[in-house]
């Protein structure tokens, strides 16, 4: 076998066992049963991990080769990698990965959140190194950059507590208005008269509840018991 056959051989070998290890790495983590926040640490510190095994196994693979081992060499083993990273941490695309770490450190929202984000509600489901998916009530998928989430403000109901709120508002009529807030408090709801308008007022019933996957349902089971109070008042 020739000098250039065997190099190839050891190139292709080298890159194998970086596929083979970053696998195996990648396989490990992710077996683990974790909780939001440290899952969200985990799925992104992951597939940085992962990024950095491909990039080194790569550097190493050139440097079997003679016409770019020098170069190789230099980028792997000096100060090149240093003035890589800053220099691509400018451009969007790292600055995103940069992002997506902070965001695996610090934890403004992580995975299962109920979050809203340039005012659109919906459940983070994937944090990766450059985008974030948020599943729209809709189920719709909101694709957001990781540095916009690292530089703007976010709304996260969940992220202190695994409970939320449900609310249906309706106009009802502002005479005997006390009366009709008791008769919606009485399955113990929170009730707020948010506005007055001549004969009409406005109000607010808010209900806890566990799960956001159920907010949607229990706004509307809220708003056929508002329907069904106001008829047993009106009949009475």
């Amino acid at each position: 076998m020739s000098l250039f056959w065997q190099r190839l051989v050891t190139a292709v070998g080298v890159l194998t066992v970086t596929i083979v290890v970053a696998k195996l790495v990648d396989w490990r983590i992710s077996k683990r049963s974790l909780d939001p926040s440290v899952a969200t640490r985990y799925r992104v510190l992951r597939r940085t991990l992962i990024a950095a095994i491909v990039f080194v196994g790569i550097m190493s693979a050139l440097l079997v080769i003679p016409q770019v081992r020098t170069v190789a060499g230099g980028v792997l083993a000096s100060s090149a990698v240093i003035g890589l990273v800053i220099g691509f941490a400018s451009q969007r695309t790292i600055g995103n990965v940069v992002a997506g770490v902070l965001i695996a450190v610090s934890q403004p929202l992580r995975l299962g959140d109920e979050v809203e984000v340039e005012g659109t509600q919906g459940v983070v489901e994937e944090i990766g190194l450059t985008y974030t998916w948020i599943r729209t009530r809709d189920n719709d998928r909101l694709v957001v950059p990781n540095e916009k989430l690292a530089s703007e403000t976010i709304r996260n109901s969940t992220i202190r507590s695994s409970e939320s709120f449900a609310e249906a508002t309706a106009e009802v009529p502002s005479a005997n208005l006390q009366a009709t807030v008791k008769a919606l408090e009485a399955g113990g709801d929170e009730v707020y008269v948010t506005a007055l308008t001549g004969d009409k007022a406005t109000v607010m019933v808010r209900r806890r509840v566990p799960s956001e996957g159920i907010v949607d349902r229990e706004a509307s089971d809220l708003r056929i018991m508002i329907a069904q109070r106001l008829e047993e008042l009106s009949a009475t």
